[in-house]
């Protein structure tokens, strides 16, 4: 995809979103650090369901280290992995008292220390919470970015490496939210809505689906990176 078609790719995206906002619910940059490591393989519905019942009770790293990891789990049980979470929040919440005076640390290197937190929620934390032009790479930016050429890597981190360098600097620090949210309900992983698409035009994916109901225009068309075809998206350590 030329510089061109990127600018006029994100000019699009902003004007129809000119302020995007993040799904998971939270009230401040600690519920926003524990929705993010909750969220970790689970949809934001299920999270949002979750903390709508564990924020009221505990919603300070005091409070909810005070419950445990027994009293965690009944609010959190509906989510994927959630004995792992519960686990990796109660010890994020311990180490948050007892080394940064119970408030979210505002470095990537600090916040990658946390237990459950890697690269992908820690730019999350960084961009959402505390306004860093920092874009988290998950499943759906993977795709999207891989698909539609704007910045192709076979890994999530060589994806940001190529966001990073490419995406227009006025639009970094929403870029996360246009195209997780574009991946999410038009650029889907398995039938690409490409009859609603309002970038089609500036797609370089040649199996586009044109019509809705329709099968993918070009069948066995794969994915691919410059090089080699783009293997199973894995997140960074930390985030699964």
């Amino acid at each position: 995809m030329s510089p061109a078609k990127r600018r006029e790719m994100f000019e699009r995206l902003r004007s129809l979103d000119p302020d995007p906002k993040s799904e998971l619910d939270y009230g401040s940059p600690f519920e926003l650090l524990v929705a993010v490591v909750l969220s970790a393989q689970a949809t934001d519905k299920s999270v949002n369901k979750a903390t709508a019942r564990l924020f009221p009770v505990a919603r300070t790293p005091a409070k909810l280290a005070a419950l445990g990891v027994d009293g965690l789990i009944p609010y959190i049980s509906a989510i994927g992995l959630f004995r792992t979470k519960a686990k990796n929040v109660v010890a994020l919440c311990e180490m948050l008292l007892s080394e940064y005076g119970g408030e979210v640390p505002r470095t990537r290197e600090a916040l990658e220390k946390l237990p459950g937190v890697g690269r992908k929620t820690a730019n999350v934390v960084l961009n959402v919470a505390f306004g860093e032009p920092t874009i988290a790479v998950d499943t759906h930016i993977f795709r999207v970015a891989n698909r539609t050429g704007l910045a192709p890597g076979r890994t999530p981190e060589e994806v940001e490496t190529q966001l990073m360098k490419v995406v227009p600097a006025q639009f970094r620090q929403n870029a996360h939210h246009w195209l997780i949210l574009h991946g999410r309900y038009i650029c889907k992983a398995r039938t690409p809505e490409c009859w609603r698409c309002p970038v089609v035009d500036l797609c370089g994916y040649k199996a586009k689906v044109l019509e809705k109901g329709a099968g993918p225009a070009a069948k066995n068309v794969r994915e691919r990176s410059p090089r080699k075809s783009v293997p199973g998206t894995r997140l960074p350590k930390g985030d699964a």
